[in-house]
Protein backbone atom coordinates (compact mmCIF):
# COMPACT_ATOMS: atom_id res chain seq x y z
CA UNK A 1 0.00 0.00 0.00
CA UNK A 2 2.93 2.53 -0.01
CA UNK A 3 2.87 5.21 -2.31
CA UNK A 4 -0.77 5.46 -2.10
CA UNK A 5 -1.34 7.92 -0.10
CA UNK A 6 -1.98 10.84 -2.15
CA UNK A 7 -3.04 9.27 -5.17
CA UNK A 8 -6.09 7.53 -2.73
CA UNK A 9 -6.39 11.18 -1.83
CA UNK A 10 -6.77 12.14 -5.38
CA UNK A 11 -9.19 9.79 -6.46
CA UNK A 12 -11.37 9.74 -3.39
CA UNK A 13 -12.07 14.24 -3.45
CA UNK A 14 -12.45 13.65 -7.38
CA UNK A 15 -14.21 9.97 -7.61
CA UNK A 16 -11.70 9.76 -11.01
CA UNK A 17 -12.12 6.32 -12.30
CA UNK A 18 -9.55 4.32 -11.39
CA UNK A 19 -8.58 0.49 -10.91
CA UNK A 20 -6.94 -1.29 -8.18
CA UNK A 21 -4.17 -4.43 -9.30
CA UNK A 22 -3.24 -7.03 -7.00
CA UNK A 23 -0.93 -9.74 -6.88
CA UNK A 24 -3.51 -12.55 -5.67
CA UNK A 25 -0.75 -15.30 -5.74
CA UNK A 26 3.05 -15.31 -6.60
CA UNK A 27 3.93 -18.87 -7.19
CA UNK A 28 8.31 -19.28 -7.86
CA UNK A 29 10.43 -16.30 -8.92
CA UNK A 30 8.48 -13.48 -9.20
CA UNK A 31 9.10 -9.62 -9.13
CA UNK A 32 6.69 -8.99 -6.22
CA UNK A 33 5.42 -11.08 -3.48
CA UNK A 34 1.50 -11.69 -3.00
CA UNK A 35 -0.39 -8.93 -1.84
CA UNK A 36 1.65 -6.11 -3.96
CA UNK A 37 -0.84 -3.19 -5.59
CA UNK A 38 -1.07 -0.65 -7.90
CA UNK A 39 -3.55 2.15 -8.28
CA UNK A 40 -4.32 2.78 -12.19
CA UNK A 41 -6.30 5.54 -13.45
CA UNK A 42 -6.26 6.67 -17.30
CA UNK A 43 -3.07 8.90 -16.67
CA UNK A 44 -1.59 8.05 -13.94
CA UNK A 45 0.10 4.97 -12.22
CA UNK A 46 0.58 4.27 -8.37
CA UNK A 47 2.77 1.69 -6.80
CA UNK A 48 4.08 -1.42 -8.29
CA UNK A 49 3.34 -5.39 -9.30
CA UNK A 50 7.04 -5.63 -10.15
CA UNK A 51 7.95 -3.89 -13.76
CA UNK A 52 7.78 -5.21 -17.36
CA UNK A 53 5.77 -6.98 -19.68
CA UNK A 54 3.85 -8.32 -16.59
CA UNK A 55 3.25 -4.71 -15.24
CA UNK A 56 2.38 -2.99 -18.70
CA UNK A 57 0.38 -5.48 -19.81
CA UNK A 58 -1.96 -4.85 -16.26
CA UNK A 59 -1.76 -1.47 -16.75
CA UNK A 60 -3.38 -1.51 -20.44
CA UNK A 61 -6.31 -4.33 -19.10
CA UNK A 62 -7.24 -2.00 -15.75
CA UNK A 63 -7.14 1.10 -19.02
CA UNK A 64 -9.41 -1.04 -20.67
CA UNK A 65 -11.65 -1.72 -17.40
CA UNK A 66 -12.31 1.94 -16.85
CA UNK A 67 -13.02 3.05 -20.26
CA UNK A 68 -15.65 -0.35 -19.90
CA UNK A 69 -18.24 -1.51 -17.80
CA UNK A 70 -16.41 -4.49 -16.56
CA UNK A 71 -16.79 -4.25 -12.41
CA UNK A 72 -13.44 -6.76 -12.20
CA UNK A 73 -11.08 -9.56 -14.21
CA UNK A 74 -8.41 -11.50 -13.52
CA UNK A 75 -4.97 -12.20 -15.08
CA UNK A 76 -2.91 -15.66 -14.52
CA UNK A 77 0.31 -14.53 -16.33
CA UNK A 78 3.52 -16.94 -16.63
CA UNK A 79 6.45 -15.46 -16.43
CA UNK A 80 8.56 -17.12 -19.42
CA UNK A 81 9.64 -15.96 -23.03
CA UNK A 82 6.24 -15.55 -24.32
CA UNK A 83 6.08 -11.99 -22.60
CA UNK A 84 9.82 -11.55 -22.55
CA UNK A 85 10.35 -12.20 -18.46
CA UNK A 86 13.03 -15.05 -17.74
CA UNK A 87 11.57 -15.32 -13.98
CA UNK A 88 10.30 -18.58 -14.29
CA UNK A 89 7.52 -18.15 -11.58
CA UNK A 90 3.75 -17.68 -12.08
CA UNK A 91 1.70 -14.62 -11.01
CA UNK A 92 -2.38 -14.35 -10.43
CA UNK A 93 -3.27 -10.73 -10.70
CA UNK A 94 -7.05 -9.17 -9.70
CA UNK A 95 -8.33 -5.86 -10.79
CA UNK A 96 -11.31 -4.11 -9.33
CA UNK A 97 -12.43 -1.61 -10.14
CA UNK A 98 -12.40 0.98 -7.59
CA UNK A 99 -15.99 2.41 -5.88
CA UNK A 100 -17.19 3.80 -2.75
CA UNK A 101 -16.28 0.41 -0.76
CA UNK A 102 -13.27 -0.38 -2.28
CA UNK A 103 -11.94 3.05 -1.57
CA UNK A 104 -13.33 3.05 2.35
CA UNK A 105 -10.94 -0.35 2.60
CA UNK A 106 -8.08 0.93 0.95
CA UNK A 107 -7.79 4.57 2.52
CA UNK A 108 -8.56 2.29 6.60
CA UNK A 109 -5.66 -0.41 5.29
CA UNK A 110 -3.17 2.25 4.48
CA UNK A 111 -4.04 4.34 7.63
CA UNK A 112 -3.39 0.65 9.62
CA UNK A 113 -0.14 0.58 7.45
CA UNK A 114 1.21 3.23 8.12
CA UNK A 115 0.82 2.46 11.63
CA UNK A 116 2.78 -0.63 11.85
CA UNK A 117 5.36 1.30 10.07
CA UNK A 118 8.85 1.26 12.01
CA UNK A 119 10.00 4.48 13.38
CA UNK A 120 12.91 6.36 12.75
CA UNK A 121 14.00 8.76 14.63
CA UNK A 122 16.75 11.28 12.85
CA UNK A 123 18.65 13.55 15.71
CA UNK A 124 20.34 16.62 14.48
CA UNK A 125 19.15 18.69 11.47
CA UNK A 126 22.30 19.74 10.04
CA UNK A 127 24.01 18.63 7.13
CA UNK A 128 24.15 15.10 7.24
CA UNK A 129 20.68 14.71 9.75
CA UNK A 130 18.96 16.11 6.59
CA UNK A 131 20.09 14.00 4.04
CA UNK A 132 19.49 10.97 5.90
CA UNK A 133 15.96 12.17 6.69
CA UNK A 134 15.25 12.71 2.86
CA UNK A 135 16.83 9.27 2.03
CA UNK A 136 14.62 7.35 4.29
CA UNK A 137 11.46 9.15 3.32
CA UNK A 138 10.49 7.47 0.58
CA UNK A 139 10.94 4.11 1.96
CA UNK A 140 7.90 2.96 4.29
CA UNK A 141 9.16 4.41 7.36
CA UNK A 142 7.45 6.74 9.92
CA UNK A 143 10.47 9.35 9.65
CA UNK A 144 11.12 12.12 12.56
CA UNK A 145 13.98 14.52 12.44
CA UNK A 146 14.47 16.07 15.92
CA UNK A 147 16.59 19.48 16.43
CA UNK A 148 16.40 22.35 19.07
CA UNK A 149 16.78 24.84 15.85
CA UNK A 150 13.57 25.60 14.79
CA UNK A 151 14.94 27.48 11.67
CA UNK A 152 16.95 23.57 10.49
CA UNK A 153 13.60 22.19 10.25
CA UNK A 154 12.59 23.41 7.39
CA UNK A 155 12.42 22.59 3.42
CA UNK A 156 12.15 18.44 4.04
CA UNK A 157 10.36 16.23 2.19
CA UNK A 158 6.47 15.96 3.42
CA UNK A 159 7.16 12.51 4.74
CA UNK A 160 9.42 13.60 7.02
CA UNK A 161 7.65 14.99 10.32
CA UNK A 162 10.19 17.50 12.13
CA UNK A 163 10.10 18.14 15.77
CA UNK A 164 11.65 21.56 17.16
CA UNK A 165 12.43 20.21 20.59
CA UNK A 166 14.40 22.45 23.24
CA UNK A 167 15.50 19.25 25.04
CA UNK A 168 15.94 16.39 22.40
CA UNK A 169 16.30 13.41 24.30
CA UNK A 170 12.82 13.64 25.88
CA UNK A 171 11.97 12.71 22.43
CA UNK A 172 13.45 9.09 22.99
CA UNK A 173 11.02 7.83 25.62
CA UNK A 174 8.30 8.96 23.08
CA UNK A 175 9.09 6.35 20.42
CA UNK A 176 7.16 3.30 19.89
CA UNK A 177 8.29 0.03 20.31
CA UNK A 178 10.73 -1.01 17.81
CA UNK A 179 12.21 2.05 16.57
CA UNK A 180 15.59 3.06 15.36
CA UNK A 181 17.66 6.12 16.57
CA UNK A 182 20.22 7.77 14.80
CA UNK A 183 22.25 10.85 16.61
CA UNK A 184 23.88 13.36 15.08
CA UNK A 185 23.34 16.55 16.63
CA UNK A 186 26.12 19.97 16.55
CA UNK A 187 27.02 18.82 19.98
CA UNK A 188 28.78 15.68 21.16
CA UNK A 189 27.64 15.89 25.15
CA UNK A 190 24.38 16.39 23.35
CA UNK A 191 25.04 13.28 21.23
CA UNK A 192 25.99 11.37 24.57
CA UNK A 193 23.02 12.40 26.39
CA UNK A 194 20.86 11.37 23.26
CA UNK A 195 22.46 7.86 22.53
CA UNK A 196 22.80 6.78 25.98
CA UNK A 197 19.03 7.64 26.32
CA UNK A 198 18.22 5.16 23.24
CA UNK A 199 20.58 2.43 24.53
CA UNK A 200 18.41 2.65 27.60
CA UNK A 201 15.55 1.18 25.84
CA UNK A 202 15.82 -2.60 25.55
CA UNK A 203 13.25 -2.62 22.75
CA UNK A 204 15.50 -0.10 20.68
CA UNK A 205 15.85 -1.78 17.50
CA UNK A 206 19.01 -0.06 15.84
CA UNK A 207 21.07 2.47 17.47
CA UNK A 208 23.50 4.44 15.71
CA UNK A 209 25.55 7.92 16.04
CA UNK A 210 27.32 9.55 13.72
CA UNK A 211 31.12 9.91 14.72
CA UNK A 212 34.52 7.90 14.60
CA UNK A 213 36.66 5.20 16.39
CA UNK A 214 37.86 8.09 18.80
CA UNK A 215 34.15 8.98 19.57
CA UNK A 216 33.38 5.46 19.82
CA UNK A 217 36.26 4.89 22.66
CA UNK A 218 35.05 8.22 24.52
CA UNK A 219 31.48 7.13 24.66
CA UNK A 220 32.43 3.84 25.96
CA UNK A 221 33.79 5.32 28.82
CA UNK A 222 31.39 7.85 29.48
CA UNK A 223 29.29 4.42 29.64
CA UNK A 224 32.02 3.35 31.91
CA UNK A 225 31.24 5.76 34.43
CA UNK A 226 27.46 5.28 34.88
CA UNK A 227 28.18 1.70 34.81
CA UNK A 228 26.57 0.79 31.59
CA UNK A 229 29.86 -0.60 29.45
CA UNK A 230 27.85 -3.46 27.90
CA UNK A 231 25.72 -1.22 26.27
CA UNK A 232 28.12 -0.38 23.94
CA UNK A 233 28.29 -3.74 22.34
CA UNK A 234 24.60 -2.35 20.71
CA UNK A 235 25.84 0.91 19.69
CA UNK A 236 26.63 1.35 15.82
CA UNK A 237 29.54 3.51 15.13
CA UNK A 238 30.49 4.82 13.15
CA UNK A 239 27.47 4.83 11.57
CA UNK A 240 26.84 2.92 7.41
CA UNK A 241 29.11 0.33 7.20
CA UNK A 242 32.50 0.39 6.15
CA UNK A 243 32.44 -0.41 2.64
CA UNK A 244 33.14 3.30 1.58
CA UNK A 245 35.66 5.63 3.85
CA UNK A 246 33.34 8.57 2.30
CA UNK A 247 32.74 12.05 4.42
CA UNK A 248 30.29 13.25 1.96
CA UNK A 249 26.75 13.73 3.51
CA UNK A 250 24.49 12.28 0.69
CA UNK A 251 26.67 9.50 0.59
CA UNK A 252 26.80 8.61 4.60
CA UNK A 253 22.89 9.23 4.57
CA UNK A 254 22.77 6.54 1.36
CA UNK A 255 24.97 3.88 3.34
CA UNK A 256 22.62 4.62 6.86
CA UNK A 257 19.35 4.33 5.49
CA UNK A 258 20.42 0.89 3.75
CA UNK A 259 22.09 -0.20 7.15
CA UNK A 260 18.84 0.86 8.95
CA UNK A 261 16.86 -0.68 5.99
CA UNK A 262 18.67 -3.84 6.59
CA UNK A 263 18.29 -3.82 9.88
CA UNK A 264 14.21 -3.33 10.38
CA UNK A 265 12.81 -5.04 6.85
CA UNK A 266 14.39 -8.00 7.80
CA UNK A 267 14.15 -8.56 11.90
CA UNK A 268 18.00 -8.33 12.44
CA UNK A 269 18.07 -5.94 15.14
CA UNK A 270 19.56 -8.02 18.08
CA UNK A 271 22.39 -9.43 15.07
CA UNK A 272 23.15 -6.31 13.44
CA UNK A 273 25.88 -5.10 15.89
CA UNK A 274 27.49 -8.58 16.06
CA UNK A 275 27.40 -8.19 12.05
CA UNK A 276 28.63 -5.52 11.77
CA UNK A 277 31.51 -5.33 14.44
CA UNK A 278 34.34 -7.15 12.18
CA UNK A 279 34.60 -3.83 10.07
CA UNK A 280 32.50 -0.78 11.39
CA UNK A 281 34.24 0.24 14.53
CA UNK A 282 37.31 0.40 12.25
CA UNK A 283 35.41 2.91 9.76
CA UNK A 284 35.26 6.53 9.90
CA UNK A 285 32.24 7.47 8.24
CA UNK A 286 31.00 10.31 10.01
CA UNK A 287 32.10 14.29 8.76
CA UNK A 288 34.92 14.59 11.80
CA UNK A 289 38.26 14.55 11.68
CA UNK A 290 40.47 12.11 13.28
CA UNK A 291 39.97 13.37 16.95
CA UNK A 292 36.03 13.51 16.64
CA UNK A 293 35.83 17.18 16.22
CA UNK A 294 32.70 17.92 13.82
CA UNK A 295 33.39 20.84 11.22
CA UNK A 296 30.84 23.62 11.50
CA UNK A 297 27.06 22.89 10.40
Amino acid sequence: MSGFGEPLRRVSGTREPAVLVTVAKALGSTPREAGARMLVTAADVAGTIGGGRLEFDAIARARDMIVGDAPSSSMDVPLGPEIGQCCGGRVLLTLERVDAALLDRLESEAAAEMARQPGVLVFGAGHTGRALAAALAPLPLTVRLVDSRPETLEGLPPAVATIAAAMPEAEVAKAQPGSAFVVMTHDHALDFLITAAALARSDAAYVGMIGSATKRERFRRHLAEAGREADIARLVLPIGGAALRDKRPTVIAALTAAEIATCLFSDQAEKLPARLAAGISQCHSGPEDSEGVPPPQ
